[in-house]
């Protein structure tokens, strides 16, 4: 995709963010062509959908359509993919004896759909096993981010039932482009909590004059953005190692360092940033869950340096 098309891509995935979120989102993205753009350059498409959600505070099923795409099994709006549970990122589906047990998360949209993919480990084999939605048991979570609109997905099948049709799914890729679109998300929704205490700090008048001239509030901030430089930058050294271990270090950094913003914004906004009237509070809801799908800051270090003391190696850093 050269400049003219991603900048062309940008506007329109631009004004879709900003005025629809959820399935009125997903019809958007499908008739933008953001499934054949993922197809195409799928770098382009995550970090410009992904970034916008966070910024806007919307949601869509576009994760599954990236975990999907890595899978080899397609991005259509035909079929949903059932995401891991919060705090994991191992597979949703699971083998007791003959049963295939699901206990997994998905997008609202999902009860719209006919079939499901279920991504198990079956012997040294992971494979992707494709069952009727109707034979899941979808419940609405109720949780700190009902924007999010995430359903909770749980069922209890036969394996042999679904063997014929299983396909054998690369689930370290899906997650290496999961994690990197969650990491983008986290950066815009970080963007974004920073733009409103900038917004704040240049308008609230105290002793005379800006608190942004303050120098606490001043350094505050100026921590906030180099910190969320550094989580994009992070981001682009992984789009181009393309390592399990790089994606999840990116999605680590970003992770913590929506928590710092948030925490660093919430300072400068004062009682403001309490009340629900201001919209902070939706993008710290937003980022606390996004942080933890698929691995959170803390769980994806703790996993790192015992992935490290396992190996007695260190994992290879891109360049500066």
């Amino acid at each position: 995709m050269d400049d003219e098309d991603r900048r062309l891509l940008e506007r329109t995935l631009a004004r879709a963010a900003a005025q629809h979120t959820g399935g009125a989102l997903d019809a958007a993205l499908a008739e933008l062509g953001w499934l054949d753009a993922l197809s195409i350059d799928p770098r382009a498409a995550i970090s410009l959908l992904f970034q916008l959600q966070g910024a806007t505070n919307t949601t869509s099923s576009a994760l599954g359509r990236v975990l999907a795409h890595a899978l080899g099994v397609g991005s259509g709006p035909e079929i949903g993919i059932v995401l891991p549970p919060v705090g994991r990122w191992d597979p949703p589906g699971t083998v007791d004896a003959d049963d295939l047990v699901v206990h997994g998360l998905g997008p609202a949209s999902l009860s719209g759909v006919g079939s499901a993919l279920i991504v198990t480990s079956i012997g040294k084999r992971t494979v992707g096993i494709t069952v009727p939605t109707a034979s899941l048991v979808l419940r609405a979570v109720n949780g700190m981010d009902q924007g999010l609109a995430l359903l909770e997905v749980t069922a209890r099948t036969t394996v042999a039932e679904h063997m014929s049709e299983a396909l054998d799914c690369d689930w370290a890729s899906a997650l290496v482009l999961g994690r990197l679109a969650l990491a983008h998300e986290l950066v815009g929704a970080s963007r974004t909590m920073l733009d409103l205490a900038c917004e704040h700090a240049r308008g609230r008048i105290q002793f005379g004059r800006p608190i942004g001239s303050f120098q606490a509030i001043r350094h505050r901030l100026a921590e906030t953005l180099v910190g969320i430089d550094m989580a994009d930058a992070m981001l682009d050294s992984a789009w181009h190692d393309h390592s399990p271990e790089t994606a999840a270090m990116a999605k680590s950094v970003a992770g913590r360092q929506a928590r710092t913003t948030a925490r660093n914004c919430q300072q400068v906004l004062a009682g403001i940033g309490f009340t629900t009237e201001h919209p902070l509070h939706h993008y710290i809801r937003r980022t606390l869950v996004l942080d933890a799908l698929l691995g959170s800051a803390t769980s994806l270090t703790r996993a790192l340096g015992a992935e490290v003391i396992s190996t007695s190696q260190l994992p290879v850093l891109p360049p500066l």
